[in-house]
C-alpha cells in the first residue's frame, strides 16, 4: 500500500522529518537518495530547499521546480522496511 506523506519539516542540512497518513513519522537525509544534478541541482541551496512542501495531489513532497521523491521510497528509508519488488516474468 502506498502511504501519503501529510507533513514535512526541515531539521537539518537536507534533512527532512515527514509523517505519513498512518502515522508513522520519522527523518530522511534526501543527500543519501539523490545525487544533486539535473532536476535535483538546486536542492544543494539550503534556501532553495528549505521551500520543499507536501504535493497533496503527488502524496508526497516537492521543491518549487518540480522535484520530487517517489513516497514508496521515504516510506521505506523511514520505516526501515524494504521496498516492494516487483515479480518480473522469468524468460527461458
Amino acid at each position: 500500500m502506498i502511504r501519503d506523506v501529510v507533513a514535512v519539516q526541515v531539521v537539518g542540512p537536507h534533512r527532512l522529518r515527514l509523517r505519513f497518513d498512518d502515522g508513522t513519522e520519522g527523518e530522511i537525509d534526501v543527500a543519501r537518495e539523490v545525487s544533486f544534478d539535473g532536476v535535483f541541482e538546486p536542492l544543494k541551496d539550503a534556501v532553495f530547499f528549505s521551500q520543499v512542501r507536501v504535493d497533496p495531489d503527488l502524496g508526497t513532497i516537492a521543491w518549487p521546480n518540480g522535484a520530487d521523491l517517489d513516497p514508496l521510497v521515504l516510506y521505506a528509508r523511514v520505516t526501515g522496511q524494504p521496498l516492494p519488488t516487483e515479480k518480473r516474468p522469468v524468460t527461458v
